[in-house]
């Protein structure tokens, strides 16, 4: 009875062997295309969080055109720049 139970271990021992040198050489065979597959997409999520490109309009980038009207720019202070006169 006992040699069944230490057949059945060595049974399942050698199955966990084989399914992790299986795995191994896939990945070793494989790790080229695995890298390529990773970097994409590590690439695409980094250009997806800036909003489709560098400068972005979902970015809300200030308009830097000036003012059409230059009557509409800030006003002058009369007495300058606020800065006091000895």
């Amino acid at each position: 009875m006992i040699q069944k139970i230490i057949n059945v271990f060595a049974l399942a021992s050698a199955t966990v062997s084989v399914a992790v040198v299986g795995v191994g050489g896939y990945v070793y065979l494989n790790r080229e295309a695995i890298l390529e597959d990773v970097k994409e997409k590590a690439i695409e999520a980094v250009m997806g969080s800036m909003g489709g490109g560098l400068g972005g309009g979902s970015l809300g980038a200030p308009d830097l055109a000036p003012p059409t009207n230059p009557q509409a720019s800030a006003p002058v202070p009369s007495g300058g720049l606020g800065v006091p006169t000895f």
